[in-house]
């Protein structure tokens, strides 16, 4: 069947603040002589506000913050970065207005909220997404496929009529379990797990290489 649908996902795809939500994160669990673990990075990458503030506060600062802190805190210091400087990835903003053209637009991201609102409004295409959705207003964040069984909903469109645009493991493999034909972006910062590479159709080296004819040549060939 025809692609109808283009999903994106937010951090890493449209903007470049991985690494942002790392410092920030770092910053904050460090002034509070908490601990940062080899593989928290990964794990954060995905979770949706309730998760990864429940394990910042649990696992990472033994209880010093609540959870809602925790969020309140941190969502915070975010917002006021992006007050100072919203890094948009390269073609972002031109690849949302030439896909809008050809296909309906939804996204399903793990930021809160709030942060989308800025982001999206930001860049100019607010009105351009067809369904928003963060992974706080689902049960489960990524790698679960809550949040991209939630976007196709809001579309009306099946999920194997939806691509998904992406970049990390865990939104690779949430993309892939809601049934969308699942493309990536890989951040050359935190590149995706082989396992989850292996789950999608092509690997595009950046947004600029991603046009309505190419993601139909991939439809295709799936």
């Amino acid at each position: 069947m025809p692609v109808a649908a283009i999903v994106f996902d937010m951090d890493g795809v449209l903007i470049d603040t991985e690494p942002i939500w790392e410092e920030v994160r770092r910053e904050y669990i460090a002034e509070l002589n908490g601990r940062w673990l080899a593989d928290t990075q990964d794990r954060f990458m995905g979770m949706s506000t309730a998760e990864w503030s429940e394990y910042t506060s649990k696992d990472l600062l033994d209880g010093r913050r609540t959870p809602d802190e925790v969020a309140a805190d941190v969502i915070s210091r975010m917002a006021a970065r992006y007050a100072e400087q919203l890094p948009l990835m390269p073609d972002a903003v031109r690849t949302v207005r030439r896909f809008a053209d050809h296909f309906t637009l939804g996204l399903a991201s793990s930021s809160p909220r709030r942060l989308i609102d800025v982001v999206l409004d930001h860049m100019g295409v607010t009105e351009l997404f067809h369904t928003t959705v963060s992974t706080e207003e689902v049960e489960r964040g990524k790698p679960a496929p809550d949040g991209y069984l939630a976007a196709a909903a809001g579309l009306g469109i099946a999920p194997d009529r939806c691509v998904a645009i992406e970049d990390s493991s865990n939104g690779l493999r949430a993309a892939y379990a809601a049934g969308m034909t699942v493309i990536a972006v890989p951040h050359p910062r935190y590149p995706p797990a082989p396992d989850a590479l292996a789950l999608t159709s092509l690997v595009a080296e950046n947004l600029g290489v991603l046009t309505p004819e190419r993601i139909s040549a991939v439809i295709a060939s799936a």
